[in-house]
């Protein structure tokens, strides 16, 4: 299930669902995987492997090699309780990476900020997408995206990141979460950014209750039905812990599981820290849940 992303002036087939990112087009015909590459001190899975600018370079390649259409870069960790940095740490976090892995690799590479100089100077450096877990909200934020050609991932998020999980309520949250990425999505259209640039996240484990996330994993074909490309990220996630029990280097089998369901339920890519299992896991999903005479390799 390995994506196709294809530079400005390559053709493609109408039907697909294809996703503009900068010079990129990325097929979303079949679920992909996003690398996560977090160039922090203190992420809850990979916090600090990453933090020189060889080791970073050395695991975005390795992700490409295993499969990984998207690479995201994050100088922030939004972990639930993190606190926020810089923006000038930030800054030199993740703008040397970017620049190297946006003239190297054959694929898009994504920002992860909620900081709209962040976003400027990576679309400068290069990056082809802008994934925010605040959907824009910052000042700054929407014109930054919207003088560019980049796409964006726009994310739910109850409250922030340092208090988010003290007490999240919804009343119905796949109908809530929904209407929320709805206006989100809307505002992009109205400052300028084209729909052929938007995803959107429902933000697993932002300010939800275990209840909470498995309500919006059974909910994903309502929210894909709005025509907007889903990603989700599960990998590792809390929830995984509470289902299974296990520490976050023990949740790889948990959270193939969410990805396969998620998968299935209409997400289009899977942000992923397992890269290859998880290529691996959506490409038999994919031949499992093809029409006859389709799935076949």
């Amino acid at each position: 299930m390995r994506a196709t992303a294809v530079r400005e002036g390559g053709t493609g087939e109408p039907e697909r669902t294809v996703l503009h990112c900068a010079r990129f087009r990325l097929d979303l015909s079949t679920p992909v995987v996003m690398g996560v590459l977090n160039v922090t001190p203190d992420s809850f899975s990979d916090g600090g492997r990453y933090l020189e600018l060889p080791r970073a370079l050395e695991r975005a390649r390795q992700m490409v090699e295993e499969g990984a259409a998207l690479v995201d870069v994050g100088g922030e960790s939004t972990r639930p309780g993190a606190a926020a940095v810089t923006e000038a740490e930030e800054l030199r976090r993740v703008i040397p990476v970017i620049e190297r892995l946006a003239a190297e690799l054959p694929v898009p590479v994504a920002v992860d900020t909620r900081n709209a100089a962040v976003m400027r100077a990576a679309l400068a450096a290069g990056a082809a997408m802008v994934n925010d877990v605040a959907a824009l909200s910052a000042e700054g934020a929407l014109d930054a995206v919207s003088a560019s050609d980049a796409a964006v991932c726009l994310m739910h998020m109850q409250g922030e990141p340092r208090t988010m999980q003290q007490a999240p309520r919804y009343g119905d949250v796949v109908g809530e979460v929904r209407a929320f990425l709805r206006e989100r999505a809307g505002s992009c259209v109205a400052a300028g950014i084209g729909r052929e640039r938007i995803v959107v996240d429902p933000g697993f484990g932002f300010g939800k209750t275990l209840a909470h996330n498995l309500d919006l994993l059974r909910g994903l074909p309502a929210i894909a039905a709005d025509g907007i490309p889903v990603l989700v990220g599960l990998s590792r996630k809390s929830m995984v812990g509470q289902l299974t029990g296990r520490a976050t280097a023990d949740r790889l089998a948990g959270s193939l599981a969410l990805a396969v369901l998620a998968a299935l339920n209409g997400a289009r890519i899977v942000r992923a820290h397992d890269v290859g299992p998880t290529v691996d896991a959506l490409r038999v999903a994919a031949a499992a849940a093809a029409a006859p005479g389709e799935g076949g390799a």
